[in-house]
């Protein structure tokens, strides 16, 4: 039997996604009725320009008072997609304190201060769900905290930034520069006026954080995730991944040692071979590869941001915590038992392709050969071109620790022999 009493909803912020789940909840009021068990009802909205016209929202809802609309004590479930560190972070605890649930798409929040929310949530004995917060519309943290609960993650590996994946998808399939494929993400709406957070690599860390976090168990905050942006990305990379039969994606890996005795988060760009799934994935699309013990690896695909996919995902938490709601009971909180040390980058073992400037004379294949053997990099191939007294070098080794190979580029810089290092790549999805 349904309940008649609707379960109160307060929406914190009508932007792009605010606006869709504000929609979504409307036109479909009737459905979800059916999916929770009794109606849901939008109680309020909480703005910053209250006078700007919103499309089917009861201008009554509207107000600019966020904290009195979570304080109201009526409020069952706030949904908080605003963004940012505060007030998000006041309002949420906030919330929590006068007895709401709480859906979120704050991946910078989170990544941040995850543990904290979760910590306030379970002291008051209420939901924190935020399936939105990574890959927008994929399904991805539900199963990571719940299908593959009963199994043993080893490693994800992703591309989690629309923007960024359309910027390189461009670079590769039309030979454009950095520039050029940025200043077209830009005018079709895929990169902001300010496309630091994507294209530096902070969005996808923050995203990082929230995987390692939920595969390994163990809390990993932002802090704890080697970032590295793809601004320095060129078409002659790309012409020498081809060259190697990959492509280049900027990846966010959460990996768990061999041994198992510890954890490392990691966003960078990487060559990974067209063979690979990730390498097709094409567009401003998402994808994550997960590869545990019980189930092998599987692959989630799909739009990774906009306002109607990442809506989508916030009302799947929706109706989740509502049913919670009803029960009496809560979903999964933090699972942070393993507890796994954060390895530090330089710990990280990985192939990686070295393009080096050298003179084109004899005997300097063998000197740098000799300074890779004395760091203990073992070198897979390499290929050397040279024209009138210059040379390239381009050298791909096989599995070296980041800090072997650190070693070794700060001696090869120091050959008479070396011009300079025009690049150095990893090589992932092997």
């Amino acid at each position: 039997m349904m309940r008649t009493r609707p379960l109160k909803v307060a929406l914190l912020g009508c932007g792009v996604v605010g606006s869709e789940v504000a929609r979504i909840m409307t036109t479909h009021a009737d459905d979800l009725a059916a999916r929770i068990g009794a109606p849901v009802e939008l109680a309020g909205v909480a703005v910053r320009r209250p006078d700007r016209v919103r499309e089917g929202i009861d201008p009554d809802l509207v107000t600019t008072d966020a904290t009195a609309l979570v304080k109201r004590g009526d409020i069952d479930v706030v949904v908080e997609v605003i963004g940012g560190i505060e007030p998000a972070r006041t309002l949420i605890t906030t919330a929590f304190e006068h007895g709401a649930s709480v859906v979120s798409a704050n991946k910078a929040l989170l990544a941040q201060d995850g543990a904290a929310l979760h910590a306030a949530a379970e002291e008051q004995g209420r939901d924190l769900y935020y399936e939105a917060a990574v890959a927008g519309a994929i399904p991805l943290i539900r199963p990571l905290r719940e299908s593959l609960a009963g199994d043993k993650v080893n490693r994800v590996l992703g591309i989690v930034n629309g923007t960024t994946n359309f910027i390189l998808d461009k670079m590769d399939s039309t030979g454009a520069g950095y520039q050029e494929a940025l200043d077209e993400a830009t005018a079709l709406g895929y990169a902001e006026a300010d496309p630091t957070a994507d294209v530096e690599g902070f969005d996808a860390a923050a995203k990082a954080a929230i995987l390692a976090g939920i595969a390994f168990h163990t809390r990993v905050r932002l802090d704890d995730v080697y970032r590295e942006g793809m601004t320095e990305v060129t078409a002659a990379d790309f012409a020498s991944a081809k060259e190697m039969g990959c492509t280049i994606k900027l990846l966010a890996i959460c990996e768990r040692a061999q041994d198992g005795g510890s954890v490392t988060a990691r966003v960078h760009p990487a060559m990974i071979p067209l063979s690979h799934p990730l390498a097709s994935v094409r567009g401003a699309y998402n994808a994550v590869f997960v590869e545990s013990d019980a189930s092998g690896q599987l692959m989630f695909y799909g739009p990774g941001a906009g306002g109607a996919p990442t809506a989508s995902a916030v009302l799947g938490d929706l109706v989740a915590v509502c049913r919670n709601r009803l029960d009496g009971t809560t979903g999964p909180g933090e699972s942070a038992y393993a507890a796994l040390p954060v390895s530090p980058m330089g710990e990280v073992v990985t192939r990686y392709h070295i393009s080096l400037d050298v003179a084109d004379k004899p005997g300097v294949l063998a000197q740098v050969a000799t300074v890779f053997a004395e760091h203990g990099v073992s070198i897979d191939t390499v290929r050397q071109q040279g024209k009138d007294g210059e040379a390239s070098l381009v050298v791909v080794t096989h599995r070296a620790s980041d800090a072997a190979l650190g070693g070794t580029v700060e001696a090869l810089r120091k050959l008479d022999t070396v011009r300079g290092v025009a690049s150095i790549m990893r090589v992932e999805g092997e």
